[in-house]
């Protein structure tokens, strides 16, 4: 389990939070409503929109998150990184419908941000509030929503300024980006090329 002090996760100003998705990590999709509560991995996140920020996720209709998501109206996206990949894994692997205790069990650590009751996970990179954008159709015929960002926050060891720096910090905090079966990868170089792009 990683560690990581509270003190160094910063908020994001909204106007740079849609970089926190563009590193195309795999995302950890959480909700709360009425006491329940639930994490769960999901790749098929991403960005939609700059500013505001908005963010796209495919959630089957088999997941307890979803339920939390739909009745709360709001959702979240984090960054897990490889300190927790194993506590990740297990809560993609375990439904909340068959293991009630399935947060408990996964040996993740638990806090929220003030105003917020949706549940977030120690060691991750970045942290999305969104709240939800009703679209009936896309939810369900396709699994997808879609959600503004209302607030983020990030790890200033990795993410500070308005950019990313892994290269800068521990391998332990590298995003982690999922394949299939238990095969990840975790973020790589860093390079920059001739032609820049305004900042």
């Amino acid at each position: 389990m990683i560690v990581q002090p509270r003190n160094v996760i910063k908020e994001v100003p909204l106007e740079k939070a849609y970089r926190l998705l563009n590193v195309g990590g795999t995302g950890l999709v959480s909700a709360a409503f009425e006491g329940k509560e639930d994490l769960m991995p999901a790749t098929w996140v991403g960005s939609l929109d700059i500013f505001p920020f908005k963010a796209t996720a495919v959630i089957d209709k088999s997941h307890f998150t979803r339920e939390l998501m739909e009745q709360s109206g709001f959702f979240a996206i984090s960054l897990p990184t490889l300190g927790i990949i194993e506590e990740t894994m297990y809560l993609g692997s375990v439904s909340m419908h068959n293991e009630p205790l399935k947060v408990k069990k996964s040996g993740v650590s638990i806090f929220k941000f003030d105003g917020y009751d949706i549940p977030m996970c120690q060691g991750c990179a970045a942290y999305m509030i969104f709240k939800l954008i009703p679209e009936e159709h896309n939810q369900k015929t396709y699994d997808l929503f879609i959600g503004e960002c209302v607030k983020a926050f990030a790890d200033e060891r990795v993410f500070a300024n308005g950019h990313w720096q892994f290269e800068k910090a521990p391998h332990e905090l590298s995003t982690i980006h999922y394949v299939a079966g238990s095969h990840f990868y975790t973020i790589g170089n860093a390079y920059d090329t001739k032609i820049s792009l305004e900042d």
